[in-house]
């Protein structure tokens, strides 16, 4: 009885296939989702893909899915996917034209807009005013929670 307790209490993943699934998520990270699957933001609202964190650490260990979760969730970064079509009109408020455009890297308040789960992962859409920055790189920022 104890011998089948013991061999039913190991573990049985590969290590190798492990390795083969962080590899697969590092390669899809920060990719945008196919254009024609995105809902379009209306208005004056941006559509933005949070910045998803690297799959393994410097030192080459992997990150629990429950980290990688704390920090996407908790990023304050994004790339713009898609803005309405009233983004920065209004000449009064925005004289010096739009705060950021499709494509660039932005910073934003971390509970800032309306989050919402699409295939292939979590979008936010956020008001033109809610842009804090642009940033050229999301990797300057420390993403640690």
């Amino acid at each position: 009885m104890t011998e089948k307790l013991s061999e039913s209490t190991k573990t049985k993943e590969n290590p190798k296939i492990n390795l083969a699934l962080a590899a697969e998520a590092e390669a899809k990270r920060n990719q945008p989702p196919e254009a024609n699957k995105l809902p379009k933001p209306t208005g004056w609202r941006i559509m933005v893909l949070p910045f998803q964190p690297k799959v393994k650490t410097k030192g080459g260990i992997l990150k629990s899915d429950a980290t990688l979760e704390r920090q996407h969730i908790g990023t304050v970064c994004g790339l713009v996917l898609a803005m309405g079509h009233d983004c920065y009109k209004d000449k009064e408020r925005y004289p010096e034209g739009p705060w950021c455009k499709k494509g660039e890297w932005v910073i934003f308040a971390q509970y800032a807009g309306s989050r919402f789960r699409i295939e292939g992962g979590e979008v936010r859409i956020l008001n033109e005013d809610e842009i804090l920055a642009t940033i050229q790189d999301p990797e300057m920022i420390l993403h640690e929670y």
